[in-house]
């Protein structure tokens, strides 16, 4: 449903805003990213995994630091060291198992070291929070890719392994093969990995709810001059945002330029999203260029001129935001893509302490 005809159903039945009539999606995920070899870039390590609730992240661990860190406030209030220190030998373990199975996978696929290869797992699952507070499974995520390419997933309904690629039928076969193995991935996606978002969730609470309440975008307008003294880089940034979705446009007088994309939505960390847009522009015609903008938590639509006396940037300081976002571009175009997954003993041997918990 797009933002006008929400708008015109709201107007009609008010309660759509409050969604008290209507389940609340939710969802836990274990994110795990390795390279076949490090990079030198800042912020980008060899191995990270992270767990995000609700799409917010909630614990973090890099094979530079080499320690598990809640990223909540509640999440170390809440949970004991005890929890903490499992969860870094847990990482710990899973690091060690993905530096060996990134080489296998290469060596599966005749690769040598000269490129970057990247190996992705998330786990985890959702859930429906009913009005009258039950909890009904929606699905579970236990999926592998390799170089951004889908490699393997599990197939909750019929318990087997699901390989798109020849490269990953020798790993499906051996996983088929151990019935109990997959009877366990089945019961930890529905049973286990819902217990703890309940948990989290009852944990995190008075904050979860006070991130996810409906907020107004913040819009903000940039110019930057290109390589061509006549031409200028303009971008509309909203940030802050909640819920994710937004209708936002750039247009030349009233003819739309470019217009965006749910899925260029990103999220902030604090349960709030942001996204941007970029068009070039003849510095001449600049103050015919506008961006507009739709979102519930606006009482009306907001519009705003570009104007040369107004916020300019380097591409570094006030423009910090979008420099992040050209990083995570580079990322996604080295094949760096996130896609689901999860599993223990991967493409190798079955190795011990890589059970799909929280840790």
């Amino acid at each position: 449903m797009g933002f006008v005809e929400l708008l015109t159903t709201c107007a009609i039945l008010p309660i759509c805003l409050a969604g008290q009539s209507d389940p609340e999606r939710h969802s836990l995920y274990y994110v795990y990213t390795a390279l076949s070899k490090p990079v030198n870039a800042l912020g980008i390590f060899e191995f990270t995994a992270m767990g995000l609730l609700d799409n917010r992240k909630i614990d973090y661990y890099d094979s530079k630091h080499q320690v598990k860190i809640p990223q909540q406030d509640w999440m170390k209030e809440k949970l004991p060291a005890d929890y903490w220190e499992k969860g870094t030998q847990s990482r710990k373990s899973k690091e060690q198992w993905f530096k060996v199975n990134v080489n296998i996978l290469m060596d599966r696929m005749r690769q040598n070291q000269s490129d970057i290869h990247v190996l992705m797992w998330k786990h985890g699952c959702e859930v429906d929070k009913m009005p009258d507070g039950s909890v009904k499974f929606v699905r579970g995520v236990d999926a592998y890719s390799y170089d951004g390419n889908d490699f393997l997933s599990f197939d909750d309904a019929s318990m087997q392994w699901v390989a798109p690629v020849p490269e990953a039928v020798p790993t499906k076969q051996k996983w088929d093969g151990v019935a109990i193995l997959n009877q366990y991935t089945k019961g930890y996606l529905e049973k286990e990995c819902v217990d703890w978002l309940e948990k989290f969730r009852e944990y995190g609470d008075k904050e979860l709810e006070q991130q996810t309440r409906v907020s107004p975008p913040n819009v903000r307008l940039f110019a930057k001059e290109t390589r061509s003294s006549n031409t200028l880089q303009l971008t509309c940034m909203a940030t802050g945002f909640y819920p994710k979705e937004i209708d936002i446009t750039i247009l030349k007088g009233k003819e739309v330029i470019k217009e965006g994309d749910i899925k260029d939505v990103l999220p902030n960390g604090d349960g709030t999203h942001q996204i941007k847009l970029n068009v070039e522009a003849q510095r001449s015609d600049i103050d015919d260029y506008s961006c507009e903008m739709y979102h519930i938590g606006l009482e009306e639509p907001i519009t705003k001129v570009w104007t040369l006396d107004g916020e300019m940037c380097d591409g570094t300081s006030s423009f910090l935001i979008g420099a992040v976002f050209g990083v995570l571009t580079v990322l996604i175009l080295m094949g760096i893509l996130m896609f689901i997954a999860h599993r223990k003993g991967v493409f190798g041997k079955w190795t011990t302490g890589n059970n799909p918990d929280p840790r």
